[in-house]
């Protein structure tokens, strides 16, 4: 069992005094600086910032794909830093979508397969996994390309395989680092609709990674990271919300 800290049960993901330092040599880098903040269950968040703020470095912690140097981070009450890496993998596995700028589609398979891939991994049962995908093909509109490879899709196409893919698990939390960023504007704000709609109808947490400030503006909460810090947190009343 991992450790667990009562914190409020609306806050999905907890950071305490956290910080990244990656060692070039023997030079220290530090990427994050101290930070602390909690995420709601149930909320639409944008982490912005420029170039070398450390939004990466954030989104790999809050992912649970690396652990911090100092501070600590809670994933639903479970301090990840004192888990073991197998208890780790399963976690994320569980809990956390991704959703890649550049897709990460296996390029030999169909999109069915990739979307199946981290149902086999947690080991689902395969008339349950094939069902699961089934749906979920659909839900994201696809259900006519499920045999075709990821170079027979247009971007945008290959993107909904990649949002298909991250809710295999049913997880939580979707993760998303510049979902359009590989994408033209037409086709990335679609993509953008998907994910308003995963939030406002089915009450995913969503945190997504931009640089695009106009991304942003679809977001409800906005945390704004400045040389490893964070410089502010807004709540966005004005955020895009309409879903066609």
């Amino acid at each position: 069992m991992s450790p667990q800290k009562q914190i409020s049960e609306n806050v999905i993901l907890h950071l305490e005094n956290v910080s990244k330092i990656y060692k070039m040599g023997e030079v220290e880098v530090p990427a994050l600086k101290d930070v602390t903040v909690e995420i709601r269950k149930g909320d639409f968040v944008a982490i912005i910032g420029a170039s070398g703020s450390g939004k990466s470095t954030m989104m790999n912690l809050i992912g649970c794909l690396d652990i911090p140097t100092k501070g600590t981070i809670y994933l639903k009450s479970h301090d990840i830093s004192k888990m073991s890496e197998s208890n780790l993998a399963v976690l994320r596995g569980r809990t956390v979508g991704f959703i890649f700028q550049q897709y990460n589609l296996v390029p030999s398979i169909s999109a069915f397969e990739n979307v199946l891939l981290p149902l086999e991994f947690l080991e689902y049962d395969e008339a349950v996994a094939h069902e699961r995908v089934t749906e979920l093909l659909e839900l994201v509109g696809l259900s006519d390309k499920k045999y075709n490879l990821p170079s027979q899709l247009s971007g945008g196409q290959q993107q909904r395989v990649s949002i298909a893919r991250s809710l295999a698990s049913n997880p939580e939390i979707i993760l998303a680092d510049e979902p359009t960023g590989a994408l033209d504007s037409v086709t990335g704000t679609e993509v953008l609709k998907t994910l308003t709609k995963l939030w406002k109808e089915q009450g995913k947490t969503i945190i997504m990674v931009t640089h695009d400030l106009h991304l942003a503006q679809y977001a409800h909460t906005i945390i704004e990271l400045k040389d490893g810090r964070i410089l502010r947190i807004t709540e966005n009343k004005k955020h895009i919300s309409e879903v066609e």
